[in-house]
C-alpha cells in the first residue's frame, strides 16, 4: 500500500493490544478509508458491514432497508437463519449473539463502514450503537470495532465528541488525509504512470491527493490526455463527481454547494457575516453544522488574516477538485480535447499560478522543513493590506513563526528558473518594508520565494532570503 505507514502500523499496534478497542476512522469521501481497513486487515475482519447510501432514497422506509442489510450482512458471515431484526436494538442483540458464537478467545474484528448512513432520522441507531459498546463489547478484551464514515462532522459529533453515553468512549481516531506530493508520485511509480514531477504538482492541483482519482489516471496517457477522458469527454469519468460528493456528505446538499461556489469566487475567502449577506441566509445553527461539516471534510479552511482579530475570521475554498471543476467544467459546454488544445492559453497559465498557491497550502509542513524550521510552530495566513500610497497588497502565504521570524511566501510556478526584474524588486522590498513597520522591531520580516525549479541568479534576486522548489514540496516529513 502506498503511504498510510503510521496508520497501518497504528491499527496493527491496535490490533494486538488485547483491549477492547473502538476506531473511528473519518475522512472525505474517496480518500481510501476502506481500502486502508481491507488492506490492513485482510483476511482478519470477523464481521463487515456497510451502510446503504441514502442519496435517491425516499426517507420512509429507510430504516427498513438499512436492517434488512445489515441482516443480510450477519447472513453473509455465517449467521444461521433467524427473525429478521425490527429495530437497531435487535440488529446490534443478533451481532453480539454471532459473536458469542463464535468467540473462541481470538481478536475479533468488527468493521463497520459508512456508520453515518445507518443514521437515519428517529431510527434509534445511535442509542442501540450505544448499548453495544458500552453493555457489551466494551468488556470484551477480544473485541476490535473499527467505524468508518466519510461524513466527517458526523464521527465528530457522534462519536468522537459525544457528550451522552459514548462520551470519551472512542479508543482511538484517525483521520484520514489527502496524499501529499511525495505520496502522489509513489502511487504512480506503482501504476506505472511516468509524469515528471512539474506534472504531477499539475495534476494535484486538479484532482488533490485523493487516491480515487489519481488511480483513473493511465499511464498510455499524457497528462493533458488524462485530464481530458476524466472532464471534458462525452462520457468523462469524473463528470459527476462534483454533484455527488456533496450528496453523499451533506444532509443540506444545496445549500453546502451554493458557500462552495460563493467561496471560489475569491481566492482570500469570505467571513461568515460576507457569507450570510451575499447568499441572502440565515445567520443560524444550520449554517455553523455546514460549515463545520466542510472544515471536517478539508474543503475549507478557516483562518485568520494576518494582523487582524479573529472577528474577521475568514473561510477560504481550498479543495483542488473543487477548484478545478467549477473553474473549468462547471455550465461549459464539453470539447473532448479542451485540456490538450488550451494548455498555452492565458486563462490555463493564470489559473496555474493560483493553483499552485493552494499546493503550496497543503504542503508548508514541507516548506518549513525546506527552511529548517519544521519543528518551529508558526501561524499560517494570508494578508491584504494597503500602504501609505493607497497600493494594494496581497501575501498567499505568510508563515508566521514563534521565533520572531515571518516569512513572506511568493509561489511562482514557471517552466524555467523565475527571474526577479527590477520592477518587481521593488515591489518586494516596498511590501518587505511596509509590513517590517507594522510588526515588532524584534521580529525579522523576510521574502522567500516558493517555485518550480529555481531563481535566476542577478542583481535583483537577492530579495529573496529563502528559495523553495518543488523538489523541497516532494520531501518526506
Amino acid at each position: 500500500m502506498i503511504g498510510r505507514k503510521k496508520e497501518i502500523e497504528e491499527l496493527q499496534r491496535l490490533y494486538d493490544d488485547g483491549r477492547a478497542e473502538l476506531v473511528a476512522i473519518y475522512g472525505r469521501r474517496r480518500i481510501g478509508k476502506t481500502f486502508l481497513v481491507d488492506e490492513t486487515f485482510a483476511g482478519r475482519i470477523t464481521f463487515r458491514h456497510a451502510g446503504l447510501s441514502p442519496v435517491g432514497e425516499e426517507p420512509k422506509g429507510l430504516l427498513s432497508k438499512q436492517l434488512q442489510n445489515f441482516y443480510h450482512s450477519l447472513l453473509l458471515s455465517g449467521m444461521g437463519e433467524t427473525e429478521k431484526p425490527s429495530s437497531w436494538m435487535d440488529a446490534f442483540f443478533l451481532l453480539e449473539k454471532y459473536l458469542q458464537e463464535r468467540d473462541d478467545d481470538s481478536r475479533q474484528l468488527i468493521f463497520l463502514d459508512e456508520l453515518p448512513w445507518m443514521d437515519t432520522p428517529r431510527s434509534g441507531f445511535m442509542s442501540a450503537f450505544e448499548s453495544f459498546w458500552n453493555n457489551w463489547a466494551c468488556h470484551r478484551k477480544n473485541v476490535m470495532v473499527i467505524v468508518c464514515g466519510s461524513a466527517s462532522s458526523w464521527i465528530q459529533d457522534k462519536l468522537i465528541n459525544n457528550h451522552g453515553g459514548l462520551y470519551n468512549r472512542v479508543t482511538y481516531e484517525i483521520k484520514l488525509l489527502p496524499f501529499t506530493l511525495r505520496e502522489c508520485e509513489d502511487f504512480y511509480k506503482e501504476r506505472r504512470v511516468q509524469f515528471s514531477r512539474y506534472d504531477i504538482a499539475q495534476s494535484y492541483m486538479i484532482l488533490g491527493g485523493v487516491p480515487y482519482y489519481l488511480g483513473y489516471m493511465d499511464g498510455q496517457l499524457s497528462l493533458p490526455q488524462n485530464v481530458d477522458h476524466l472532464f471534458f469527454t462525452k462520457s468523462a469519468r469524473l463528470s459527476d463527481e462534483y454533484d455527488r460528493l456533496f450528496l453523499s456528505l451533506f444532509t443540506s446538499p444545496d445549500l453546502v454547494k451554493s458557500i462552495i461556489e460563493l467561496l471560489y469566487k475569491r481566492n482570500s475567502g469570505y467571513t461568515r457575516k460576507e457569507i450570510v449577506e451575499k447568499l441572502g441566509i440565515s445567520d443560524n445553527g444550520r449554517l455553523t453544522q455546514n460549515l463545520k461539516a466542510l472544515l471536517a471534510s478539508d474543503f475549507v479552511v478557516r483562518y485568520v488574516p494576518f494582523g487582524e482579530g479573529k472577528r474577521n475570521e475568514r473561510y477560504k475554498l481550498v479543495d483542488p477538485f473543487c477548484l478545478f471543476y467549477l473553474h473549468f467544467v462547471a455550465g461549459k459546454k464539453k470539447e473532448s480535447h479542451y485540456w490538450e488544445n488550451h494548455q498555452t492559453t492565458q486563462p490555463v497559465v493564470v489559473w496555474r499560478g493560483i493553483a499552485f498557491e493552494n499546493v503550496c497550502l497543503h504542503h508548508v509542513d514541507q516548506i518549513k522543513k525546506a527552511l529548517g524550521v519544521v519543528g518551529v510552530a508558526s501561524e499560517n495566513s494570508v494578508w491584504t493590506g494597503m500602504n501609505e500610497e493607497g497600493e494594494g497588497m496581497q501575501i498567499d502565504l505568510v508563515i508566521n513563526r514563534k521565533d520572531n521570524v515571518i516569512n513572506l511566501c511568493e509561489m511562482k510556478y514557471y517552466g524555467g528558473d523565475f527571474t526577479v526584474d527590477k520592477t518587481y524588486y521593488k515591489e518586494l522590498l516596498k511590501r518587505q518594508t511596509y509590513l517590517s513597520g507594522q510588526v515588532s522591531p524584534r521580529t525579522s520580516v523576510r521574502n522567500t520565494l516558493v517555485t518550480t525549479f529555481g531563481l535566476t541568479r542577478n542583481e535583483y534576486g537577492t530579495a529573496f532570503s529563502n528559495v523553495v522548489t518543488l523538489d523541497d514540496l516532494f520531501c518526506e516529513i
